[in-house]
């Protein structure tokens, strides 16, 4: 159980880092000066932890796992100490100013990061057999959305109130700081209490070819996703991008060459002794239809943790951090559903759990999908419930029945690739519904009937306003007539202008509603679309009774009979 909870402890790191970061960066990028660098803070450690998971597979079914765990907590929290210390420094050779040091070695904590997310749940099946093994998966989801409801207390007392603790240290850098002590923790018990694990199955090198084709594919492939369409569109001439030169051509070049690498992945992986991912994997009925729904629900996820807090802030006009607090229910019901999905999926079984779970999850979408702009905040707190509920069940559950399913050799590689599916899911859904938003504003704004004024003002364009939203748009138009209007010759000129201003700027924000109405309605609508291909998927997933013998007693008896004794 020690083990369990230094294991646990390592995850809420990595788990908490995400949301706590997300709301430190406006500061670090103010104190960087790094703005126009700012997306890509979060992309580097999407990008290093999605590419990272199959690798961390193929080690857990080679080396010992205690070793593959401490060498992706080592790596996150070096990642961690070098965040905080970037730009303390000023411009250094190779590394560049301090904003590009942080996108670099958020990289670098992403690599550990991802590792972090994968081992976890490998461990769990070494500490515990099938039947039991639900019960702790679940506790997972439980940290997930613990750390999705600190994270931004956390980051932001820590931005604000930090800076003091030690003098010329900026409060946002302790966000990253803090790890280490936790860290060491669990680095110390991991050490002292956790037992080698020796991998079942060959010990044959990994192929590293293979891994780097893997690598070298991902990268531009979920580049090519994360990339601003506006400006680099899908194809030239498409999405209101440009038409010519490099930024015309990136995302399609991007994309062709990550489906070049990693075709040349999977050609390879079909010859060589030791793949990163074994393929045969994909012969396995759970295998195959559970990493597709999880992709699915993965991609749906998305659409609640981006897009609902534009909804709120752009439509009913609340305030960020009420449109942040709308996600709370969104994790509670998480916490709830995947733990108790944990605890009972030894009696009733896993298929019928995501069945349910993903059909309540769609419940929940459809009701989204029909908001309006008079929607009481109160409905949308219930939507949030419904939405947790549904989609708890499958965070430990896809997990649990691929390793139920794979022999015990394959326990690495199958679970990474479970990690895999749903974090590649969530990138392309994000890409797809971003895409959604920005065309479907693009649309609205491009017939906006702006008085002269205002048109003439600087940030204007159709493309501006689709990328600050066009909330602040009526304050502008308010703003452009109450200058004219302090230029008037008469004071009636001058209540006149400020009455036009008012007017305009009322039909204006009317049509901003609307218009993120119609984006949000369509996203929440093809999220839908998404759960109910997870649902399908889901109910032809076989149920196979949950083993009750233990992986490790399977992997002792398999190095004997093949001769891979442990060292």
């Amino acid at each position: 159980m020690v083990v369990y909870l230094a294991i646990l402890s390592a995850l809420f790191l990595a788990a908490l880092d995400q949301t706590v970061v997300a709301t430190a960066l406006p500061q670090m990028v103010e104190d960087l000066r790094g703005v126009d660098r700012y997306a890509w803070v979060a992309t580097a450690y999407l990008l290093a932890s999605t590419a990272m998971a199959l690798i961390y597979g193929k080690l857990a079914d080679t080396y010992p796992r205690k070793h593959v765990t401490l060498g992706a907590v080592g790596l996150f929290l070096t990642g961690s100490v070098l965040c905080g210390m970037a730009g303390e420094f000023g411009r250094l050779p190779i590394l560049g100013d301090g904003m590009t040091q942080l996108v670099l070695f958020r990289g670098l904590q992403g690599v550990g990061g991802g590792g972090l997310f994968a081992m976890t749940f490998i461990v769990i099946a070494d500490l515990f057999t099938p039947a039991e093994r639900g019960r702790y998966q679940g506790l997972v989801g439980a940290v997930f959305g613990i750390a999705s409801v600190l994270g931004p207390v956390v980051g932001g007392l820590l931005t604000d109130h930090a800076g003091g603790l030690l003098p010329g240290i900026e409060g946002w850098r302790w966000v990253f700081y803090v790890n280490v002590p936790i860290g060491a923790v669990a680095v110390w018990f991991i050490v002292r209490r956790m037992p080698t694990f020796e991998p079942a199955g060959d010990r044959g090198r990994p192929d590293l070819i293979g891994g780097g084709l893997l690598l070298a594919g991902l990268l531009p492939l979920i580049l090519s996703l994360q990339l601003d369409k506006r400006r680099h569109p899908w194809m030239p001439g498409v999405g209101g991008g440009s038409t010519s030169g490099l930024d015309a051509w990136l995302t399609p070049g991007l994309f062709a060459l990550g489906c070049l690498l990693l075709a040349a992945f999977v050609s390879r992986s079909r010859r060589v002794d030791s793949p990163i991912l074994d393929l045969t994997l994909f012969r396995n009925d759970v295998f195959r239809t559970a990493n597709l729904g999880t992709f699915f629900i993965g991609a749906a996820f998305m659409s609640v943790t981006i897009f609902l807090p534009l909804f709120l802030v752009n439509v009913l006009g609340v305030s960020a951090t009420r449109a942040g607090a709308a996600l709370i229910p969104f994790s509670l019901g998480i916490v709830f559903a995947a733990t108790f999905s944990g605890q009972i999926v030894h009696r009733i079984g896993y298929r019928v759990q995501i069945v349910g779970g993903a059909v309540l999850f769609l419940v929940a979408m459809l009701l989204l999908a029909n908001m309006d702009p008079d929607v009481q905040y109160a409905r949308v707190t219930v939507f949030m419930v419904l939405a947790g509920l549904g989609v708890g069940p499958s965070m430990p559950l896809y997990t649990l029945a691929v390793q139920n399913a794979v022999d015990v050799r394959f326990i690495g590689q199958a679970t990474s690739a479970s990690q895999f599916f749903r974090q590649t899911g969530a990138t392309v859904g994000a890409a797809i519904m971003g895409a959604v938003l920005a065309t479907t504003l693009g649309i609205a704004f491009s017939g906006l009937e702006l008085p002269e004024r205002v048109t003439m003002a600087p940030g204007m364009s159709t493309e501006e306003l689709v990328s600050t939203g066009g909330a602040d748009l009526p304050t502008r138009i308010r703003q452009a007539f109450e200058e004219a209007a302090s230029e008037a010759e008469t004071e009636a000129g001058a209540d006149e202008l400020r009455r036009q201003g008012e007017a305009a700027a009322e039909e204006t924000a009317i049509v901003v509603r609307a218009a993120f109405t119609e984006a949000t309605t369509r996203i929440y609508w093809l999220a839908s679309g998404l759960i109910f291909v997870a649902i399908l998927l889901a109910a032809r997933i076989p149920e196979l009774p949950l083993r009750t013998t233990h992986d490790r007693a399977e992997a002792a008896e398999r190095r004997e009979s093949t001769g891979f004794a442990a060292p």
